[in-house]
């Protein structure tokens, strides 16, 4: 009976807010907020309209002549839609998510789709349950996709190997929208059962399946297509971003920190394609964030290319919405969310306000809101994610001739660059070593890197994509022990050592990926870092931390180094 009561209760709740909603919107009562005069984007009709903006409940109402109990003059500016971000890694901004959600509201973000692939490498379904909880009623909504790969290949090994039995039951999350780019292309096309497994079980919950296929084409393509794989992202060219879309792929158009494809994509924003594309940053890193910004620097950079304004707004918000499902979002329309971006003027698209469901959330400052709470079990397994032991000189000390990894200047691609069996730095031959660091198992892969530049002393990091072993490149063995123990020391992070002192460091304790610092200060200690890496030779063409995190990940082609040894991910063979 209770159960019956409590339901007729909260019937009653949701009839007596929409019967207001239907009396603002009818013009019989005032509403919360009405944006006066404004002008603004339709999604619809692809183009400018004017008129009142009524919002009550925290949707649109309606487009007119209104009163509001708050009326707030926009006259002169331009309301977009708030935007959406269809594929990033939070953890990539090295920040709490309350401390992201305060970086992008300035930027016009009011709405993410977040793949926790790196925590959930550290830290099995616990790394959900976490990223979940940290970002529980946020002014910037974050919904989930959830990661395919952990860990990505069967070459890794990370904190947990997950199929899809262990991911199934948060399908019935209502922040989750789907499966997270599927990166093992090579098991979709060749029919691994524990791969298309977990594609069947996300169709079987009528939830979306996202791509990560660089390179893919001809009847490889059409194989990982026809398994269920709805979009992707690592799309490079125009010709393989058509190849996809002819396919029925939706394009997400990534201008991140590690990639940036805009420029080679924007021929995609026209009218004839442009149902299909979307905007994603994948990565963004704090400098990214605090000196260019977010979705706004994608729109901005669309603009430049001679997109058409309405149309890049499109791709920041309404596409993206469409795709994942998400109907009440990506327009200004009666009873969609009052997500509202106030811009200037196209040309310098300056952000003067922001607002999340008709609250007031920027201004020119971020209004405050508190942070979720988070279980204890989960603060303290987040704090605790390093098993293994201290390391010595002779961790790292190996004869034998070990594959060398070519460094690609601009690029997280490598090449074969033969074999070695010692630093020589004269001729740019480091010393490079991933650790295990999830179940101290001791297992140490060792190789060498050429391109790297670093003259003395040693670079690690446990941001090493991405099971998140910690990984380390040093002109002496004893120099990279030095640096692997201060990552232990710090419980993860990123340092810069020479002669056994730490010049430079970031410390990331929750789960050896995120800082309990600000944004400003988090960019501060790296930007310092690495001044100090470039100061003991890292060739400037190369970011040290970023180009070192992409090193130990068995999908980019074509020498990785995984804890097992040097790995050539074209013949799928160590060598």
């Amino acid at each position: 009976m209770s159960v019956n009561e409590s339901y007729a209760g909260k019937i009653n709740r949701k009839l007596l807010k929409k019967m207001r909603i239907i009396d603002v919107a009818a013009g019989r009562e005032n509403a919360d907020l009405v944006l006066k005069n404004a002008v603004y984007v339709n999604v619809f009709s692809n183009e400018l309209c004017q008129g009142d903006i009524a919002v009550a409940e925290g949707l649109i109402v309606g487009m007119g002549s209104y009163s509001g109990a708050v009326e707030v003059d926009v006259s002169g500016k331009i309301v977009c839609p708030g935007f959406l971000d269809a594929h990033i890694h939070l953890e990539s901004a090295l920040v709490t998510p309350k401390e992201f959600a305060r970086a992008v509201l300035p930027h016009g973000t009011t709405t993410v789709i977040t793949d926790p692939h790196e925590i959930t490498n550290v830290m099995g379904t616990d790394g959900i349950d976490y990223m979940l909880q940290a970002t529980e009623n946020l002014p910037v909504d974050v919904r989930f996709m959830l990661p395919s790969c952990v860990p990505a290949t069967p070459m890794d090994e990370s904190g947990a190997n997950l199929d899809y039995r262990a991911i199934d039951s948060f399908y019935e999350h209502p922040r989750v929208q789907g499966l997270a780019e599927m990166m093992n292309s090579y098991g979709v096309i060749h029919n691994d059962s524990e791969v298309v497994a977990k594609i069947v079980a996300s169709q079987a919950h009528h939830k979306k399946i996202d791509g990560h296929a660089p390179c893919l084409m001809g009847n490889d393509l059409n194989a990982y297509v026809a398994a269920g794989v709805y979009s992707d992202h690592e799309c490079y060219d125009l010709s393989d971003a058509i190849a996809k879309l002819q396919r029925g792929q939706f394009i997400m158009i990534r201008e991140g920190t590690a990639a940036r494809n805009l420029e080679a994509l924007a021929p995609l924003l026209c009218d004839k394609y442009i149902e299909r594309c979307m905007f994603c940053t994948d990565d963004k890193h704090p400098n990214d964030l605090l000196e260019k910004g977010h979705m706004d620097y994608i729109v901005k950079e669309a603009i430049r290319y001679g997109v058409d304004p309405i149309i890049a707004i499109r791709a920041a918000c309404h596409n993206a919405a469409r795709y994942f499902l998400l109907n009440n979002r990506g327009a200004i329309a009666p009873g969609y969310l009052a997500d509202f971006v106030i811009i200037d003027n196209f040309h310098d698209f300056n952000i003067e306000m922001v607002y999340k469901r008709g609250k007031l959330m920027y201004d020119g400052e971020v209004k405050d809101f508190d942070a979720p709470e988070i279980d204890p079990y989960l603060v303290q397994r987040a704090h605790n994610t390093f098993h293994v032991d201290r390391l010595t000189t002779d961790d790292f000390t190996d004869k034998r001739p070990r594959g060398v990894i070519g460094l690609i200047p601009g690029e997280i691609v490598s090449e074969d660059a033969g074999y070695s069996d010692k630093i020589d730095i004269a001729n740019d031959i480091l010393k490079i070593a991933v650790i295990e660091r999830h179940k101290n198992t001791h297992h140490i892969g060792i190789g060498y890197i050429k391109g790297y530049g670093l003259k003395r002393g040693a670079v690690a990091t446990s941001i090493s994509h991405d099971s998140h072993n910690i990984i380390v490149v040093g002109t002496s063995e004893e120099e990279m022990a030095d640096a692997a123990n201060r990552i232990l020391d710090d419980k993860g992070g990123i340092v810069v050592m020479a002669k056994g002192k730490v010049l430079g460091e970031v410390a990331l304790p929750i789960a050896g990926l995120m800082s309990e610092d600000s944004l400003v200060m988090v960019n501060s200690s790296l930007e310092f870092a690495k001044d100090q890496a470039f100061s003991l030779g890292v060739s400037r063409g190369i970011d040290p931390f970023m180009t070192l995190s992409f090193m130990s990940l068995p999908v980019i082609p074509t020498l990785r180094l995984t804890t097992r040894g040097v790995f050539d991910v074209e013949t799928q063979k160590y060598v």
